[in-house]
């Protein structure tokens, strides 16, 4: 009696710290932001920037930045990382808790998803797919905490586009080398440039696709903010006091843009980028003769 009591308090323990590996990332995050941002004076303009630097590492070729969406992304990393540990802690054969079923929800449906879209033989990369979804889906999602979401980015979002480019090359490799090169003069020599620009086409899309959706939203989000506003100031300024000063006209559509931008579109995107790299993968491995 007295070892269930023990083995009970551990897990508690476990899932008291795992909960704390969730929420810390973000709100250290938050909380760096708050501390570091310089109070900028009032402007009547549009202004959209982009991520905060927080310091410069200097190297011998050129500094690195430290910017907001680098600290973000790990702060995302870690959060999913919490989450795993969170979910698959104390699994069982059968499920009796609802977070082992939600895991088990998760990974049947991301192994449905890569087998319907790249077929069976494609099984181990389930892991990696559901962790494309879940780094870009949250990324974008953390911008409902006040945080710059790293999908917003463009470093950000063209190094996942590298590391799926890397993936395909590998898989097309395995064909050989001289079938790769010949694929470039496929079907005809006088298509070879067009082809190379095509084979570094494919990163630079599913980057620019991502980066593009993203960040429009948010340019939209402000601007459409900010119109609201003069137009409340414009037609509801000769209220007496402070309440001439409220922007009254701003309550209501911009939460309910958030919520596409942020939400919606957010995780669309990610799906789309998740579902661009099964298929790009899936397609660069050769045929078996």
């Amino acid at each position: 009696m007295t070892n269930k009591v023990e083995s009970k308090s551990r897990s508690r323990l476990v899932d008291f710290l795992l909960i704390l590996l969730i929420i810390l990332p973000l709100a250290g995050a938050m909380a760096l932001k708050v501390l570091t941002t310089p109070d900028a004076p009032l402007s009547e303009g549009v202004q959209i920037s982009g991520a905060q630097i927080y310091f410069t590492i200097p190297l011998p070729i050129q500094p690195l930045p430290i910017t907001a969406a680098q600290i973000n992304s790990w702060a995302v990393m870690l959060s999913i990382l919490g989450i795993c540990l969170y979910l698959t802690h104390g699994i069982k054969v059968v499920p009796d808790s609802k977070r082992q079923l939600a895991a088990e929800w998760i990974v049947e449906t991301v192994t449905k998803l890569v087998r319907d879209n790249m077929g069976t033989k494609f099984l181990g990369f389930a892991p990696f797919v559901a962790g494309i979804l879940a780094l870009s889906a949250l990324s974008s999602l953390s911008s409902l905490l006040g945080l710059f979401p790293p999908t917003s980015d463009m470093n950000v979002v063209v190094g996942w586009a590298i590391l799926v480019f890397i993936l395909i090359t590998h898989y097309k490799l395995q064909g050989g080398l001289w079938n790769y090169i010949k694929g470039f003069f496929s079907p005809i020599p006088f298509f070879a440039p067009l082809n190379v620009i095509g084979e570094f086409a494919t990163p630079i899309s599913m980057a620019f696709r991502h980066y593009g959706n993203v960040m429009s939203g948010m340019v939209i989000s402000v601007l459409i903010a900010f119109a609201l506003r003069n137009l409340s100031a414009m037609l509801l300024g000769w209220l007496p006091g402070f309440l001439g000063q409220i922007p009254f006209l701003q309550v209501g559509l911009p939460a309910v843009l958030s919520l596409y931008f942020d939400i919606f579109s957010g995780c669309m995107q990610a799906f789309i980028f998740a579902m661009l790299t099964m298929m790009n993968i899936a397609t660069a491995v050769p045929e078996e003769e």
